[in-house]
């Protein structure tokens, strides 16, 4: 994860974020899930606020938390949201639980997570439940791992990478496996909402 706060490593993800295959489709089945009437949103690895930037646009007096540990993320995330103060970047790294932040109505991620591992996983998803309002909801467009090695092959084709060069950080578990966490941490109407080869919308709701 070291590799995060290197200005190059940034920027050089950064400037293909946009042609990632696929993703913009996951990223609108996501903005379709969040309620527009949601008034803070959690944004677990948010990048350059990528998500928020988004969710903004249909939900303009919604306030955004924004977590990361990249010192060049973080940077990236205060100069798209000058001068909104309804926007906050918070630095934090993820393998440590989730700082004190209020109670939140939805909590978002997008291809984070899954550099985390397993356990640590597991814990996370325990804490965004616990720091949602009762009916908030979590949506995790994330990188899984696939089922045969065939699979992941194809995968790396499709995204013009090998095994050689695929990224190192990647700690990646299976779909079946993160769902039925959620449901045994409590989230109701769980479900992969949207899924392409290895990536995958992961949601559920906090019962009311």
């Amino acid at each position: 994860m070291s590799n995060w706060v290197s200005a190059d490593r940034v920027s050089g993800y950064l400037a293909r974020a946009d042609h990632i295959p696929h993703r913009k489709e996951g990223e609108a089945v996501l903005l379709d899930l969040v309620p527009r009437t949601v008034k803070r949103i959690l944004d677990i690895g948010t990048g350059n606020g990528r998500l928020l930037a988004l969710l903004k646009v249909d939900r303009p007096a919604a306030h955004g938390v924004g977590l990361d540990f990249s010192p060049p993320m973080l940077q990236a995330v205060r100069e798209q949201f000058k001068g909104d103060s309804s926007i906050e970047a918070v630095e934090h790294d993820l393998e440590s639980p989730l700082p004190a932040l209020g109670r939140f109505d939805a909590a978002v991620s997008s291809f984070a997570i899954h550099h985390l591992t397993d356990a640590r996983k597991h814990a996370l998803y325990a804490e965004v439940f616990a720091a949602l309002e009762p009916g908030g909801i979590f949506c995790n467009l994330e990188h899984v791992s696939s089922p045969t090695a065939a699979l992941h092959d194809q995968f790396l084709q499709a995204i013009e990478r090998t095994r050689e060069n695929e990224d190192p950080d990647n700690k990646l578990l299976d779909l079946e496996t993160q769902l039925r966490w959620l449901r045994e941490i409590g989230f109701t109407d769980v479900d992969c909402f949207w899924k392409w080869r290895e990536f995958a919308l992961l949601a559920g709701t906090k019962p009311r």
